[in-house]
């Protein structure tokens, strides 16, 4: 018997850009429409409108997407924002239907590809552990057998009994994950909601999947982080535009990646469609400024810098929350500037405006920087531009000694001292002669 597990064959995804769902209509709705036509049309004439229907906009997600996997791979899948990978785990895990092309999977499918998905948000965390283990085709014995242990796992003992609509966006994603994860499916899809968790639950989520990889089961890994890549996937899949460009080792396809996040900076925020967000607020320029407010091309190690992006929004009533994420690598993160973290409040918003970050005496070594822009306006995601642009930092005086120095990663603000005395700890046990 063959060992694949997965065989994807020319997976096209078309989805209609700006159409709602028609209601149901019935005969009377439809007579009422037929006799009404011709008037709607005269008066379409008369305004000078034209009577045409208006064609529909189209967008493929995906674009002849083909590759196989074997039993106890682990596949990674990157690519930016709008590059198709989670509408690709969405076909595998048979949440949708490709528009053309097929998917042959082989054994129980586990999927983590949404904070919350399969969770009902009136029932308590025991409840729908074994409602989501149902969803997975598990017998209640076999939930009883693993109960303790996603339990365990999660780290939400003592709120196992509430209702999970009072949980943190972390509470969530750990149970789900671990209800996933300890199912024991023969496939354990996963997308990039682990970013949501802290670094130790995100390290104990790799830990389990290659546990889970471990054990012939196969894992697919959708991730930002490109050093999680490296370290748990065997190979990976590289996404761009909807097509698949490689699918190679996850050294190469960092490196793929990295080039693709070049060649995006090249163009203007403007005019970048590999974004996520509901549009209500836009970034659409980027630009560096020292602590005069002039414009500088790159920054220096050890001064002020300011990190400004104007913008557009369609709302001004709502809440925003922004954020610019600095980082060498993709997923790598080094600095996370949150308007939220430092209590920064914008409860009115322009129509256009500029948004800036000022980051006092700047800690980076000397090198290229790359950057990320969300924003969010009221609960809900409205823009978000991976690799939305990058700078220069050159060398500086950190210190205000007159010497250059750019060792390490970061500089940080420190003092020395030398006292002579022997701290009491450190004494010396008596030597028997």
């Amino acid at each position: 018997m063959s060992d694949l597990v997965v065989q994807a064959s020319g997976l096209w995804k078309q989805y209609h850009l700006g159409q709602r769902r028609e209601r149901y209509h019935t005969l009377r709705d439809r007579l009422v429409e037929m006799g009404a036509a011709p008037f709607r049309q005269v008066q379409s004439w008369l305004r000078g409108r034209p009577t045409a229907s208006r064609e529909k906009s189209t967008f493929w997600a995906l674009k002849d997407v083909s590759f196989e996997v074997r039993s106890g791979e682990v596949v990674g899948f990157v690519g930016r924002n709008g590059a198709g990978k989670s509408t690709l785990l969405k076909i595998l895990s048979r949440i949708t239907e490709p528009t053309r092309g097929e998917v042959r999977l082989r054994g129980r499918v586990g999927s983590l590809l949404e904070v919350g998905t399969g969770f009902h948000p009136e029932l308590s965390g025991r409840e729908n552990v074994y409602l989501n283990g149902a969803i997975l085709g598990m017998r209640r014995v076999e939930i009883n057998r693993k109960f303790d242990e996603i339990v365990d796992f999660a780290e939400i003992g003592q709120f196992i009994d509430t209702p999970v609509k009072h949980y943190s966006s972390g509470m969530y994603v750990r149970l789900a994950f671990a209800v996933a994860a300890h199912l024991e499916p023969e496939i354990l899809i996963v997308d990039e909601v682990l970013s949501v968790g802290d670094a130790s639950f995100q390290r104990k989520c790799i830990g389990k999947m290659s546990d889970v990889a471990g054990h012939g089961r196969t894992v697919l890994f959708v991730s930002h982080n490109m050093t999680a890549v490296q370290a748990l996937c065997s190979r990976v899949i590289v996404l761009q535009a909807g097509e698949m460009v490689a699918d190679t080792t996850p050294t190469a396809a960092v490196r793929a990646y990295m080039e693709s996040v070049s060649d995006a900076i090249l163009r203007p925020i403007a005019t970048r469609e590999d974004r996520k967000g509901d549009g209500s607020f836009r970034f659409t320029d980027f630009w560096l400024e020292d602590e005069r407010g002039e414009r500088i091309d790159q920054a220096i190690l050890g001064q002020t810098v300011r990190l400004c992006a104007s913008f557009t929004a369609q709302r001004s009533s709502e809440r925003l929350h922004v954020a610019m994420n600095i980082w060498e690598e993709p997923g790598n993160s080094l600095i996370n500037c949150d308007s939220t973290d430092r209590g920064a409040i914008f409860d009115r918003v322009p129509r256009e405006g500029v948004v800036c970050c000022e980051i006092e005496r700047l800690p980076l070594k000397p090198g290229r920087y790359f950057g990320n822009l969300f924003a969010r306006m009221g609960g809900d995601v409205a823009d978000w531009i991976e690799g939305a642009f990058c700078f220069d930092v050159t060398d500086g005086d950190f210190y205000g000694t007159g010497k250059v120095l750019s060792r390490g990663k970061f500089l940080v603000q420190h003092d020395w001292g030398l006292r002579p005395e022997v701290p009491a700890f450190a004494s010396l046990p008596e030597l028997v002669p």
